[in-house]
């Protein structure tokens, strides 16, 4: 991602203050794509303890629950030499920004804080350029949930599928029920959500880390990697023709208002589950997508600080790295966005039973070596690498007729792009 960087004059203190008070209103300029409602009252959250500091938030929201339309925003930002004071990357991303040269150095208020023993390493290690914090994780995201309605499956007369091959049956009598099988919504980054899911629960944690984080070619073309894009295809039948362009919550919404049956979506989903009212356990259940039991797929949002001219943004930008991580923000954010907070040394009081089986789960996979990065959510592989590989299994699916031995020598060439 080498970009034509203009010069950026950069003055910053060489001793910042940390989470103090601003002598004066300054603005810190925020870019996220926290648009939808859970989320939006997330961010919500941060702005009021920003404006608490004497700051002023200045929201620079960009929908696309993916990110690609903030990313895009972003880059045409930094190269015209105007950065936001703050953006919401994630992943092998923040190295490529930081070899850019414009990422604000955050060791301050990390080491006064000590981040390094408050964060999991495979997180602390993602926040880091050249071994120097340049991000703060906000939240811990699983990925691989299947948000489902109870009611409908009771109406239906069939059990939650555990695997894919109980998949199939499961779907045709929620159709036949008059239901959704599964709610969806048409878009790429949407389809690679699915994808991985199905990846991991065919061929295990072993497999997708083989597969999707080293992009073995071996792996690649293998008979799993066929099977996986057997299944992922045969959900197409599952999904209603209403499906194109559909934005992620509102494949959730259906699943909360009783149309559709299931959804394969991160725990974001849960925000809106509490948004609407919803109980985990009574309205909805929360369990792992087919086949990947006792595997987690992570997604840790992060905010990358961006250097900028002026010493008081500089102070506003370490005391938005300190309120992020601040127990108070990490409780407030993570029960309105549906994730578990980054921090490992919090109490987990007031979380519902979703928040605590992916805390569960989230160290169990850890020590059984079942913990890996969401390829669909930029964590596992550059982004040029993703989003090559997304556009084959998004043109994949939108085409019925499509070749699964072509699908797989595609992908494997696609995870060769750099």
């Amino acid at each position: 991602m080498k970009l034509k960087m203009q010069a950026l004059r950069v003055s910053i203190l060489g001793c910042l203050l940390l989470g103090g008070t601003a002598a004066s209103a300054t603005d810190i300029e925020v870019l996220h794509w926290w648009t939808s409602g859970g989320e939006a009252k997330a961010a919500a959250q941060l702005k009021s303890i920003m404006e608490s500091k004497g700051y002023t938030w200045k929201d620079f929201a960009v929908a696309g629950g993916g990110g690609e339309n903030a990313m895009t925003v972003l880059k045409t930002r930094v190269v015209s030499g105007n950065p936001p004071a703050a953006a919401q990357i994630k992943g092998p991303s923040i190295q490529e920004w930081g070899a850019e040269g414009v990422l604000m150095n955050l060791d301050p208020v990390a080491k006064v804080e000590k981040w390094d023993h408050m964060l999991p390493k495979a997180v602390a290690d993602i926040m880091k350029y050249d071994g120097h914090y340049v991000a703060v994780p906000v939240n811990v995201h699983r990925v691989n949930w299947m948000w489902v309605n109870p009611a409908v499956f009771k109406a239906a007369g069939v059990d939650v599928p555990r695997t894919w091959e109980e998949f199939p049956a499961a779907a045709k009598k929620i159709r036949a029920a008059g239901y959704v099988p599964l709610a969806h919504g048409g878009q790429p980054w949407q389809d690679f959500t699915v994808f991985e899911s199905v990846v991991l629960g065919v061929g295990g944690a072993d497999f997708y880390r083989q597969s999707m984080v080293q992009l073995d070619q071996k792996a690649l073309h293998s008979d799993t990697m066929k099977r996986a894009f057997q299944v992922f295809g045969s959900l197409r039948a599952d999904i209603d023709p209403d499906s194109p362009n559909r934005d992620w919550n509102q494949a959730t919404g259906m699943v909360i208002n009783g149309k559709a049956a299931m959804q394969l979506m991160g725990d974001w989903a849960k925000g809106e589950f509490t948004q609407a009212g919803k109980i985990p356990g009574q309205d909805y259940e929360c369990v792992a997508a087919p086949g990947s039991q006792g595997s987690f797929t992570f997604n840790v949002d992060s905010l990358v600080m961006f250097k900028q001219n002026s010493d008081d943004e500089a102070k506003g930008q370490q005391a938005l790295a300190s309120a992020v991580l601040s127990p108070a923000f990490q409780k407030v954010f993570n029960l309105a966005k549906g994730s578990i907070p980054v921090r490992t040394d919090m109490s987990l009081d007031g979380f519902d039973a979703c928040a605590l089986k992916s805390a569960q789960d989230f160290q169990a996979a850890a020590k059984a070596g079942t913990l890996v990065p969401s390829i669909a959510h930029q964590m596992a592989v550059p982004a040029a690498t993703s989003g090559a590989m997304q556009d084959v299994v998004t043109q994949f699916f939108n085409a019925p007729n499509a070749s699964v031995d072509e699908a797989v020598d595609q992908l494997a060439r696609a995870a060769q792009v750099q």
